[in-house]
């Protein structure tokens, strides 16, 4: 984990930490305490990204119910044995489609709406694969993060275009990858094993 990352999630814990303790306070006191927690946790954040503490304070007020860690799910969907990947927006790598699941939706239907709105692909989640801590895969996330890895069967052949947030999408073979995003440089490789069944479904991170 890059030093960076490291301080991310430190930053996260105290966040969350702090959330928790103003949340159950019984007294101005404790209250105080905690306000204490998330101020030094935004002046954290402040000094990695360069910009004021107090902006990184109105974004944490704006969610104070930040307490436990987010949730993602990513689609692996193969044709002819190659995987489908995309490329992200955001650092020019490729990983598989997938992002954080919305309030409303299972975490099955998130992989699906995510592959559905990264490549155009429309298809059905049959088998979760693994579930992923972000502190212990190389994420680059500044928050506490659990991706889990559904196998997505899709609904036909259509070739996959590029979404939004994506500026490339297609099926890439095992051992002929392209430059693969922090995290995904572990998990798509273990994904081809996962879908041969060749490691026990679904992967979970064991108890250190």
């Amino acid at each position: 984990m890059s030093f960076q990352s490291e301080v991310y999630l430190i930053a996260d814990e105290l966040r969350s930490s702090a959330n928790a303790g103003a949340y159950y306070a019984e007294n101005d006191y404790d209250r105080e305490r905690y306000a204490r927690a998330l101020s030094l946790s935004a002046r954290l954040v402040a000094a990695i990204e360069g910009r004021p503490a107090g902006d990184v304070m109105e974004e944490y007020t704006q969610n104070l119910m930040h307490m436990a860690p987010l949730v993602g799910a990513e689609a692996a969907v193969f044709r002819d044995g190659a995987m489908l990947l995309i490329k992200r927006e955001d650092d020019g790598l490729w990983a598989m489609p997938g992002g954080l699941t919305d309030v409303g939706e299972t975490w099955a239907q998130s992989a699906e709406r995510e592959l559905r709105e990264e490549t155009g692909v429309v298809g059905t989640a049959t088998k979760l694969l693994g579930v992923y801590d972000s502190r212990l895969w190389s994420s680059l996330s500044k928050y506490h993060l659990y991706a889990s890895v559904w196998l997505v069967e899709p609904h036909d052949d259509r070739t996959p275009i590029a979404g939004p947030e994506t500026t490339g999408a297609g099926f890439f073979a095992e051992h002929d990858l392209p430059a693969l995003s922090p995290g995904h440089e572990r998990r798509v490789p273990m994904t081809f094993k996962l879908a041969r069944g060749e490691l026990p479904v679904p992967y979970f991170d064991p108890t250190p």
